[in-house]
């Protein structure tokens, strides 16, 4: 598809983040402006701290923002109902399971929740997304294991396929790729990849993997509380953006190759 011809899929202005107080809110970061399209897969990078995860959760309207606006397809985040924030969002954190001792079908089937009655009945159509999703990262022959028998990356798959039988637009994901070595990182994000170009979705990730974030996302966000830049990775190569990232001290950037160096 044309990227001209891709419609908004959020839009963030002036967006402050943190945690409202009662002696004043405490702002993690703020000035973050940026917007996406259907089809794109892009990251959100930054040090430790710097409020990756508290931006995303605030996308994913698990806080409120401070200030400032997000806007899905052009309506206010703030004004969507429940009921219409499942079907726009699916949202992947990083908190532990409550119980594994679910089986991956019935983990998976939990992302249908905003389509089935209030007794969870899945119909033909409940059950086709859930296949198709399992499918998708590779795991409908693992359908019966329990969660607890399965690896750190493999649960990461089923995390993703959840979101994906939520069947929304938009996937939120944090930190995607933690605990994984670096062959299961690289897969899940060529997952995710596949999945943003292939099925239209609109993925946006936070993650510490910037050199694979480089060579993958169609857009990045570089969280710094100074500027927040965001483009293509080969902009904000050209721009420079990536050599303020870390102290200089230790690390510094290559923008010949798009990967980070120690410092002798």
């Amino acid at each position: 598809m044309n990227k001209t011809a891709k419609t908004n899929a959020i839009e963030v202005l002036e967006l402050a983040v943190g945690y409202p107080g009662k002696k004043g809110d405490k702002i993690v970061a703020e000035a973050i402006s940026f917007e996406l399209h259907s089809g794109d897969f892009a990251a959100i990078v930054g040090v430790n701290g710097i409020g990756k995860s508290t931006l995303l959760r605030t996308l994913g309207q698990v806080q409120p923002p401070l200030s400032g606006q997000v806007r899905l397809k052009g309506k206010n985040l703030d004004s969507y109902r429940n009921r219409e924030l499942a079907e726009a969002i699916s949202l992947v954190l990083t908190e532990p399971l409550a119980t594994k001792n679910l089986t991956v079908w019935e983990l998976v089937q939990l992302g249908r929740q905003p389509y089935t009655n209030w007794i969870g009945t899945l119909e033909a159509r409940d059950r086709e997304k859930i296949s198709q999703a399992l499918a998708m990262v590779g795991l409908e022959n693992s359908h019966a294991k329990k969660c607890y028998e399965l690896s750190d990356g493999q649960m990461q798959k089923v995390l993703i396929a959840r979101a994906l039988a939520q069947d929304t637009p938009l996937m939120l994901l944090d930190e995607p790729t933690t605990h994984l070595d670096l062959y299961h990182k690289v897969q899940i994000l060529k997952l995710l990849q596949r999945i943003s170009h292939e099925m239209d979705k609109t993925i946006l990730f936070t993650t510490h993997e910037v050199d694979l974030a480089i060579q993958l996302c169609d857009r990045m966000l570089i969280l710094d509380n100074r500027e927040n830049s965001f483009g293509a990775p080969c902009e904000l190569i050209e721009q420079k953006r990536f050599e303020s990232l870390f102290p200089g001290d230790l690390i510094s950037f290559d923008p010949q190759t798009g990967n980070f160096k120690i410092v002798s």
